[in-house]
């Protein structure tokens, strides 16, 4: 194991707040944490860690600037702040990943190309973003570019792949908004088809630059292993995958499930979700692009019924109108999947008031070296 105090710049990143302790540590700390929020429901099974916590994020982005002296830097934004800590090789990133941002990087400077101000509107180069498969080994990069023109566009691209021949397929995402967000509306593909294919739980995935798709790939496999163990699926029930996303565990779930209904907000995540069940060739699944809540007060109110709701929530957790059309949608069972072990006890708490009980829940370290926690829960009818 890397001893403490791997990284050069953890303190002034802050992306990892766990560099001051050994990987056993940390995996104690954030058992500790579970027990302290969600021991009073039911006991907290052992962390699952992973056996190599290093460069296991499949998607990097870096930001790029210019430093007083005119060098070009990349890497990420200091916490809460607009300052660019520059950022040679990560030790959660995947390599490959961080060595073509640093190839990009000296070939802006070849090509006599600067970095994007967006206060003064000058200049190129605003973020780059690889995405890589680890089974399939595809590569994604994105340029981020504050304007639509890019000089010597094919050379730039030739001599990129000149440098990488692993890569699949290049984009260029023009972003000139005066805005946080890395990526813009607007997408030109400059190589290959524009997306990467990946193979998760033996199924395959399309991944597009805006797509979302779950960063550590390896103890994604080990949280939905874990849901679907939970779940414990006979082939006769109807699952609900509430905040379905792309759709990646409720076709997971469907091949052990008489049928699955995937409901999200998102459009675009649905009609990835819609893609991929094409791509495996899954026919007991649909997607609806609708409020999870309201979709599940409206099946109560027809008479519907659901055996088992997969539900993975965003950070915040769930709110009060979801869990209430949940009670009243009354499944027999309900896995929880959740990234935030302190909402997660809040809607627990609320569902163990209004007759379920907790059965298990599982921690899951999904990002070594951050404060960052999965839990899986178990939940049944009283």
């Amino acid at each position: 194991m890397q001893s403490k105090h791997g990284c050069p710049v953890a303190k002034r990143c802050g992306g990892c707040q766990l560099q001051n302790l050994t990987y056993a540590e940390q995996l104690r700390y954030k058992q500790a944490k579970c027990i302290r929020l969600l021991g009073k429901f039911c006991k907290i099974s052992p962390i699952i860690g992973m056996e190599e916590p290093y460069h296991y994020r499949n998607k990097v982005q870096a930001a790029f600037t210019q430093d007083r002296r005119g060098n070009i830097i990349s890497g990420v934004y200091q916490a809460a702040s607009h300052k660019i800590v520059p950022v040679e090789d990560c030790m959660t990133e995947d390599k490959t990943a961080d060595e073509i941002i640093g190839t990009v990087r000296k070939l802006l400077k070849s090509f006599k190309l600067k970095p994007y101000n967006p206060d003064t509107r000058q200049g190129f180069l605003r973020h780059v973003l690889v995405k890589r498969g680890f089974k399939s080994g595809q590569i994604m990069v994105v340029l981020v570019t504050g304007t639509r023109e890019f000089p010597k566009r094919r050379s730039f691209v030739n001599a990129l792949l000149q440098a990488h021949p692993e890569i699949t397929t290049i984009l260029q995402n023009i972003n000139n908004r005066r805005t946080s967000m890395v990526l813009g509306n607007e997408e030109i593909v400059l190589y290959g088809d524009g997306k990467i294919e990946e193979e998760l739980c033996g199924l395959h995935f399309r991944i597009s630059a805006k797509a979302f798709y779950q960063i550590n790939p390896t103890q994604t496999e080990v949280l939905y292993k874990k849901a679907l163990e939970f779940a414990n699926l006979t082939g006769k029930e109807t699952v609900l995958d509430a905040y379905c996303g792309t759709g990646t565990i409720g076709l997971f779930a469907a091949k052990d499930a008489e049928f699955v209904v995937g409901v999200e907000l998102n459009g675009d995540a649905v009609q990835d979700a819609r893609e991929n069940a094409k791509r495996n060739q899954i026919k007991n699944i649909r997607f609806v692009k609708a409020d999870a809540g309201e979709f599940m007060v409206e099946a109560a109110r027809s008479g519907e019924s659901v055996d088992v709701v997969l539900m993975d929530p965003p950070r915040a957790g769930s709110d009060k109108a979801f869990l209430s059309s949940l009670l009243t949608l009354a499944p027999k069972k309900v896995v929880y999947i959740s990234c935030n072990p302190e909402t997660q006890a809040r809607d627990l708490f609320f569902l163990t008031k209004n007759g379920y009980t907790v059965k298990k829940i599982q921690p899951v370290d999904m990002f070594p070296h951050t404060n960052h926690v999965e839990t899986v829960a178990l939940l049944l009818k009283k």
